[in-house]
Protein backbone atom coordinates (compact mmCIF):
# COMPACT_ATOMS: atom_id res chain seq x y z
CA UNK A 1 0.00 0.00 0.00
CA UNK A 2 1.50 3.52 -1.22
CA UNK A 3 0.83 6.16 1.32
CA UNK A 4 2.17 9.65 0.60
CA UNK A 5 5.17 10.78 1.96
CA UNK A 6 5.96 14.08 3.63
CA UNK A 7 2.38 15.10 4.93
CA UNK A 8 3.45 18.92 4.88
CA UNK A 9 6.49 21.34 4.62
CA UNK A 10 7.10 24.12 7.45
CA UNK A 11 7.24 24.62 11.36
CA UNK A 12 4.10 23.21 13.77
CA UNK A 13 3.28 26.10 15.76
CA UNK A 14 1.29 24.07 18.23
CA UNK A 15 0.54 27.33 20.31
CA UNK A 16 -0.77 28.92 17.13
CA UNK A 17 -2.21 26.52 15.11
CA UNK A 18 -4.96 28.71 13.75
CA UNK A 19 -6.27 25.31 12.30
CA UNK A 20 -7.63 24.26 15.55
CA UNK A 21 -7.35 27.38 17.72
CA UNK A 22 -9.23 29.68 15.74
CA UNK A 23 -11.88 26.99 14.53
CA UNK A 24 -13.01 26.37 18.34
CA UNK A 25 -12.42 29.46 19.44
CA UNK A 26 -13.58 31.72 17.03
CA UNK A 27 -12.02 34.95 17.88
CA UNK A 28 -8.33 34.01 16.30
CA UNK A 29 -8.36 34.46 12.80
CA UNK A 30 -5.49 34.55 10.06
CA UNK A 31 -4.96 36.54 6.49
CA UNK A 32 -3.51 34.33 4.71
CA UNK A 33 -3.60 36.25 1.51
CA UNK A 34 -0.93 34.66 -1.70
CA UNK A 35 -0.50 35.98 -5.31
CA UNK A 36 0.90 33.10 -7.47
CA UNK A 37 1.55 33.03 -11.27
CA UNK A 38 2.19 30.51 -13.50
CA UNK A 39 4.51 32.23 -15.83
CA UNK A 40 4.58 29.97 -19.03
CA UNK A 41 6.96 30.19 -21.69
CA UNK A 42 6.24 31.89 -25.03
CA UNK A 43 3.33 34.26 -24.18
CA UNK A 44 2.79 37.42 -22.41
CA UNK A 45 -1.20 37.19 -21.93
CA UNK A 46 -2.24 36.75 -18.36
CA UNK A 47 -5.20 35.88 -17.20
CA UNK A 48 -6.43 35.86 -13.48
CA UNK A 49 -8.36 33.03 -10.96
CA UNK A 50 -9.36 34.37 -7.71
CA UNK A 51 -10.46 32.35 -5.29
CA UNK A 52 -12.18 33.30 -1.39
CA UNK A 53 -11.93 31.07 1.56
CA UNK A 54 -10.81 29.95 4.99
CA UNK A 55 -7.94 28.02 5.93
CA UNK A 56 -8.59 25.36 2.89
CA UNK A 57 -7.97 27.79 0.19
CA UNK A 58 -5.15 29.35 2.00
CA UNK A 59 -3.37 26.45 2.23
CA UNK A 60 -2.96 26.49 5.62
CA UNK A 61 -0.27 23.88 6.86
CA UNK A 62 0.34 24.18 10.96
CA UNK A 63 2.06 27.56 10.46
CA UNK A 64 0.84 31.52 10.91
CA UNK A 65 4.19 32.35 8.80
CA UNK A 66 3.61 30.34 5.38
CA UNK A 67 1.05 28.45 3.68
CA UNK A 68 0.99 25.96 0.58
CA UNK A 69 2.83 27.13 -2.78
CA UNK A 70 0.28 24.92 -4.65
CA UNK A 71 -3.05 24.98 -2.90
CA UNK A 72 -5.96 23.87 -5.00
CA UNK A 73 -6.85 27.66 -6.44
CA UNK A 74 -2.99 27.46 -7.77
CA UNK A 75 -2.98 23.78 -9.08
CA UNK A 76 -6.17 24.66 -10.88
CA UNK A 77 -4.07 27.66 -12.05
CA UNK A 78 -0.93 25.59 -13.48
CA UNK A 79 -3.84 23.19 -15.31
CA UNK A 80 -5.26 26.51 -16.64
CA UNK A 81 -1.98 27.55 -18.41
CA UNK A 82 -1.42 24.76 -20.42
CA UNK A 83 -4.79 24.13 -21.81
CA UNK A 84 -5.29 28.32 -22.50
CA UNK A 85 -1.17 28.68 -23.47
CA UNK A 86 -1.06 31.91 -20.99
CA UNK A 87 0.25 32.62 -17.76
CA UNK A 88 -2.25 32.73 -15.00
CA UNK A 89 -2.30 34.73 -11.85
CA UNK A 90 -3.64 33.10 -8.84
CA UNK A 91 -5.13 34.95 -6.47
CA UNK A 92 -5.94 33.63 -3.38
CA UNK A 93 -7.78 36.17 -0.72
CA UNK A 94 -8.37 33.77 2.39
CA UNK A 95 -8.54 33.96 6.19
CA UNK A 96 -8.03 31.21 8.34
CA UNK A 97 -10.26 30.29 11.30
CA UNK A 98 -13.19 32.05 9.64
CA UNK A 99 -16.56 31.18 9.81
CA UNK A 100 -18.93 31.57 6.87
CA UNK A 101 -20.28 35.11 7.90
CA UNK A 102 -16.59 36.34 7.94
CA UNK A 103 -15.38 35.23 4.56
CA UNK A 104 -18.13 36.76 3.04
CA UNK A 105 -18.40 39.84 4.60
CA UNK A 106 -14.13 40.71 4.81
CA UNK A 107 -13.27 38.77 2.26
CA UNK A 108 -15.68 38.64 -1.05
CA UNK A 109 -17.34 41.79 0.25
CA UNK A 110 -14.23 43.56 1.04
CA UNK A 111 -12.03 43.14 -1.27
CA UNK A 112 -14.30 42.38 -4.35
CA UNK A 113 -12.03 44.61 -6.20
CA UNK A 114 -9.69 41.36 -7.95
CA UNK A 115 -12.56 39.31 -9.03
CA UNK A 116 -13.71 42.61 -11.01
CA UNK A 117 -10.01 42.85 -12.94
CA UNK A 118 -10.42 42.58 -16.62
CA UNK A 119 -8.46 39.76 -16.11
CA UNK A 120 -10.35 37.76 -14.07
CA UNK A 121 -11.81 34.54 -15.90
CA UNK A 122 -12.42 32.17 -12.78
CA UNK A 123 -14.08 33.12 -9.41
CA UNK A 124 -14.40 30.07 -6.61
CA UNK A 125 -14.83 30.04 -2.81
CA UNK A 126 -15.53 27.84 -0.32
CA UNK A 127 -16.50 28.40 3.64
CA UNK A 128 -19.01 26.83 6.22
CA UNK A 129 -15.86 24.29 7.22
CA UNK A 130 -15.39 26.58 10.42
CA UNK A 131 -19.24 26.76 10.88
CA UNK A 132 -19.38 23.20 11.29
CA UNK A 133 -15.95 22.48 12.95
CA UNK A 134 -17.15 25.31 15.89
CA UNK A 135 -20.63 23.45 16.18
CA UNK A 136 -18.51 19.97 16.15
CA UNK A 137 -16.12 21.35 19.39
CA UNK A 138 -19.39 22.75 21.07
CA UNK A 139 -21.35 19.56 20.64
CA UNK A 140 -18.38 17.57 21.97
CA UNK A 141 -17.92 19.71 24.83
CA UNK A 142 -21.46 19.14 26.25
CA UNK A 143 -22.76 16.71 29.38
CA UNK A 144 -26.29 16.32 30.38
CA UNK A 145 -28.95 16.66 27.92
CA UNK A 146 -28.46 17.12 24.35
CA UNK A 147 -28.50 20.73 22.60
CA UNK A 148 -28.71 20.13 18.67
CA UNK A 149 -29.05 23.65 18.05
CA UNK A 150 -25.30 24.33 17.52
CA UNK A 151 -25.46 21.66 14.54
CA UNK A 152 -28.62 23.70 13.18
CA UNK A 153 -27.05 27.04 13.48
CA UNK A 154 -24.31 25.99 11.58
CA UNK A 155 -26.29 24.61 9.06
CA UNK A 156 -28.54 27.65 8.88
CA UNK A 157 -25.50 30.50 8.19
CA UNK A 158 -23.54 28.04 5.78
CA UNK A 159 -27.07 28.19 3.91
CA UNK A 160 -26.95 31.84 4.05
CA UNK A 161 -24.21 32.88 3.13
CA UNK A 162 -22.71 30.76 0.37
CA UNK A 163 -26.44 32.19 -1.51
CA UNK A 164 -25.45 35.51 -0.32
CA UNK A 165 -21.76 35.24 -1.45
CA UNK A 166 -23.19 33.48 -4.79
CA UNK A 167 -25.48 36.38 -5.28
CA UNK A 168 -22.51 38.89 -4.62
CA UNK A 169 -20.40 37.88 -6.87
CA UNK A 170 -22.66 37.24 -10.03
CA UNK A 171 -23.36 41.03 -9.18
CA UNK A 172 -19.91 41.88 -8.98
CA UNK A 173 -17.86 39.40 -10.95
CA UNK A 174 -16.14 40.78 -14.29
CA UNK A 175 -18.50 40.12 -16.82
CA UNK A 176 -16.04 37.77 -19.02
CA UNK A 177 -15.39 35.80 -16.26
CA UNK A 178 -15.71 31.94 -17.55
CA UNK A 179 -16.24 29.83 -13.85
CA UNK A 180 -17.66 30.99 -11.03
CA UNK A 181 -17.62 27.58 -8.38
CA UNK A 182 -17.55 26.84 -4.59
CA UNK A 183 -16.35 23.78 -3.42
CA UNK A 184 -17.83 21.73 -0.24
CA UNK A 185 -16.71 20.22 2.86
CA UNK A 186 -15.24 16.93 2.84
CA UNK A 187 -15.53 15.22 6.62
CA UNK A 188 -12.32 15.70 8.27
CA UNK A 189 -11.82 13.36 11.53
CA UNK A 190 -14.53 10.78 10.16
CA UNK A 191 -12.81 8.07 11.58
CA UNK A 192 -12.47 10.45 15.28
CA UNK A 193 -15.75 11.45 15.64
CA UNK A 194 -16.77 7.69 15.83
CA UNK A 195 -17.19 7.94 19.49
CA UNK A 196 -20.32 8.39 21.97
CA UNK A 197 -20.95 11.77 23.18
CA UNK A 198 -21.12 13.05 26.64
CA UNK A 199 -24.38 14.03 26.60
CA UNK A 200 -27.29 12.47 26.30
CA UNK A 201 -30.29 12.64 23.45
CA UNK A 202 -33.16 14.37 24.77
CA UNK A 203 -35.93 11.96 23.77
CA UNK A 204 -34.30 8.59 24.82
CA UNK A 205 -31.48 9.16 27.20
CA UNK A 206 -29.00 7.61 25.97
CA UNK A 207 -25.61 8.67 24.43
CA UNK A 208 -25.26 9.33 20.44
CA UNK A 209 -22.24 8.34 18.06
CA UNK A 210 -20.84 11.54 16.97
CA UNK A 211 -20.24 10.55 13.48
CA UNK A 212 -23.90 9.85 13.25
CA UNK A 213 -25.13 12.91 14.54
CA UNK A 214 -22.56 15.11 12.62
CA UNK A 215 -22.59 13.17 8.76
CA UNK A 216 -26.80 14.06 8.49
CA UNK A 217 -25.55 17.97 9.07
CA UNK A 218 -22.91 18.40 6.77
CA UNK A 219 -24.72 16.62 4.33
CA UNK A 220 -27.42 18.61 4.63
CA UNK A 221 -24.68 22.01 4.04
CA UNK A 222 -23.25 20.08 1.06
CA UNK A 223 -26.66 19.62 -0.21
CA UNK A 224 -27.20 23.71 -0.45
CA UNK A 225 -24.14 24.24 -1.68
CA UNK A 226 -23.91 22.33 -4.68
CA UNK A 227 -28.10 23.13 -4.86
CA UNK A 228 -27.57 26.89 -4.74
CA UNK A 229 -25.07 26.36 -7.53
CA UNK A 230 -26.87 25.00 -9.57
CA UNK A 231 -29.92 27.68 -9.22
CA UNK A 232 -27.43 30.56 -9.70
CA UNK A 233 -24.92 30.26 -12.70
CA UNK A 234 -22.33 28.23 -10.36
CA UNK A 235 -19.99 24.68 -10.36
CA UNK A 236 -19.90 22.72 -7.29
CA UNK A 237 -17.09 20.93 -6.77
CA UNK A 238 -17.65 17.92 -4.91
CA UNK A 239 -14.83 17.73 -2.90
CA UNK A 240 -16.70 15.34 -0.29
CA UNK A 241 -17.06 13.06 -3.29
CA UNK A 242 -13.76 12.66 -4.23
CA UNK A 243 -11.89 12.87 -0.68
CA UNK A 244 -14.23 10.46 1.07
CA UNK A 245 -15.20 7.66 -1.60
CA UNK A 246 -12.72 5.05 -3.29
CA UNK A 247 -11.57 5.54 -7.17
CA UNK A 248 -12.89 1.95 -7.57
CA UNK A 249 -16.15 0.21 -6.61
CA UNK A 250 -15.77 -0.81 -3.27
CA UNK A 251 -19.35 -2.09 -2.70
CA UNK A 252 -20.27 -4.03 -6.10
CA UNK A 253 -22.98 -1.40 -7.76
CA UNK A 254 -20.86 -1.01 -11.01
CA UNK A 255 -20.04 2.65 -9.73
CA UNK A 256 -16.80 4.16 -8.63
CA UNK A 257 -17.17 5.47 -5.43
CA UNK A 258 -16.02 8.75 -5.65
CA UNK A 259 -18.34 9.35 -8.47
CA UNK A 260 -21.27 7.41 -7.02
CA UNK A 261 -20.98 10.04 -4.23
CA UNK A 262 -21.40 12.77 -6.16
CA UNK A 263 -24.65 15.36 -5.65
CA UNK A 264 -26.69 14.86 -8.77
CA UNK A 265 -27.78 18.17 -10.37
CA UNK A 266 -31.84 18.91 -9.47
CA UNK A 267 -32.15 15.88 -6.60
CA UNK A 268 -34.22 16.79 -3.68
CA UNK A 269 -32.36 17.18 -0.39
CA UNK A 270 -33.82 14.62 1.15
CA UNK A 271 -32.70 12.22 -1.33
CA UNK A 272 -29.35 13.84 -1.41
CA UNK A 273 -28.83 12.89 2.75
CA UNK A 274 -30.28 9.67 2.09
CA UNK A 275 -27.48 8.63 -0.58
CA UNK A 276 -24.71 9.91 2.00
CA UNK A 277 -25.69 8.91 5.28
CA UNK A 278 -27.10 5.39 4.38
CA UNK A 279 -27.38 3.98 1.04
CA UNK A 280 -23.54 4.65 0.15
CA UNK A 281 -22.94 5.02 4.14
CA UNK A 282 -20.83 1.58 3.47
CA UNK A 283 -18.91 3.44 0.88
CA UNK A 284 -17.34 6.34 3.03
CA UNK A 285 -13.75 6.14 4.11
CA UNK A 286 -11.67 8.34 5.97
CA UNK A 287 -9.61 10.70 3.51
CA UNK A 288 -6.63 10.28 5.68
CA UNK A 289 -6.55 6.94 3.54
CA UNK A 290 -7.91 7.67 0.36
CA UNK A 291 -7.93 4.57 -1.55
CA UNK A 292 -6.85 5.09 -5.13
CA UNK A 293 -7.01 1.43 -5.92
CA UNK A 294 -7.73 -1.69 -4.30
CA UNK A 295 -4.27 -2.02 -3.14
CA UNK A 296 -3.36 1.80 -3.05
CA UNK A 297 -3.87 4.74 -0.97
CA UNK A 298 -2.94 8.19 -0.32
CA UNK A 299 -3.32 10.67 2.24
CA UNK A 300 -5.23 13.24 1.91
CA UNK A 301 -5.29 14.84 5.43
CA UNK A 302 -2.23 16.67 7.30
CA UNK A 303 -1.49 15.51 10.42
CA UNK A 304 -3.94 18.04 12.77
CA UNK A 305 -6.90 15.72 11.10
CA UNK A 306 -8.42 18.81 9.17
CA UNK A 307 -6.25 20.43 6.61
CA UNK A 308 -5.43 19.00 2.83
CA UNK A 309 -2.01 17.42 1.81
CA UNK A 310 -0.03 19.21 -1.12
CA UNK A 311 3.19 19.32 -2.87
CA UNK A 312 5.36 21.58 -3.86
CA UNK A 313 6.64 24.08 -0.98
CA UNK A 314 5.21 27.15 0.72
CA UNK A 315 5.33 30.75 0.54
CA UNK A 316 4.81 33.87 3.34
CA UNK A 317 1.53 33.91 4.12
CA UNK A 318 0.61 34.76 7.26
CA UNK A 319 1.41 37.68 10.33
CA UNK A 320 4.56 38.70 7.97
CA UNK A 321 2.01 39.44 4.98
CA UNK A 322 1.80 37.56 2.13
CA UNK A 323 3.23 36.08 -1.10
CA UNK A 324 3.16 38.30 -4.61
CA UNK A 325 5.67 36.55 -7.42
CA UNK A 326 5.77 34.07 -10.18
CA UNK A 327 7.40 31.16 -11.47
CA UNK A 328 7.45 28.29 -14.18
CA UNK A 329 4.80 25.88 -14.27
CA UNK A 330 5.97 22.11 -11.50
CA UNK A 331 3.72 20.50 -15.10
CA UNK A 332 3.31 21.70 -18.59
CA UNK A 333 1.94 18.55 -20.03
CA UNK A 334 -0.97 16.79 -18.20
CA UNK A 335 -2.31 13.15 -19.96
CA UNK A 336 -5.98 12.37 -19.81
CA UNK A 337 -5.95 16.45 -18.66
CA UNK A 338 -3.97 15.36 -15.24
CA UNK A 339 -0.67 15.61 -13.69
CA UNK A 340 1.12 12.72 -12.54
CA UNK A 341 -0.31 13.54 -8.76
CA UNK A 342 -3.57 14.41 -9.03
CA UNK A 343 -4.45 11.84 -6.88
CA UNK A 344 -2.09 11.86 -4.08
CA UNK A 345 -2.40 15.00 -2.10
CA UNK A 346 -5.68 16.76 -0.88
CA UNK A 347 -4.32 20.12 -2.42
CA UNK A 348 -3.46 18.26 -5.76
CA UNK A 349 -7.41 16.42 -5.98
CA UNK A 350 -8.97 19.91 -5.24
CA UNK A 351 -7.21 21.62 -7.57
CA UNK A 352 -7.54 19.17 -10.48
CA UNK A 353 -11.74 19.34 -9.96
CA UNK A 354 -11.70 22.88 -10.00
CA UNK A 355 -10.18 22.79 -13.49
CA UNK A 356 -12.04 19.92 -14.62
CA UNK A 357 -14.83 22.23 -14.96
CA UNK A 358 -13.18 25.37 -16.34
CA UNK A 359 -14.26 26.08 -20.21
CA UNK A 360 -11.27 24.79 -22.81
CA UNK A 361 -10.64 28.62 -23.63
CA UNK A 362 -10.78 31.76 -21.54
Amino acid sequence: MTRSIGRFAGTLLPALALGVVAMQAGANTLNQNVSWTIDRSGTSTKYRVVAYGDSIFAGYNGSTLNAAKYAAPTVQAEYLAALWNADVESVRRTKSGAVASDVYNNKIVAEKSYMQASSTRVVAFEMCGNDGLQARSSFKGQTGTCNYGVLSTAENNCKTYVARAMDFINANAYAGTRLKAVGNLYYPGYNADNVQSSCNDPTTGAKVNMRDKFLPSLARMNYWMCEYARQKGFQCVDNFADYMGADYDTNGDGRIDSQALRYVAGESESSYVTRITTTLRSTLRDANTHFVSSSSSYDYIQSDDTHPTYSGGTVTAGLFGGTTGSGAARYTSFTNGRNSIWNQFGHERMGWLLSALTPSSP
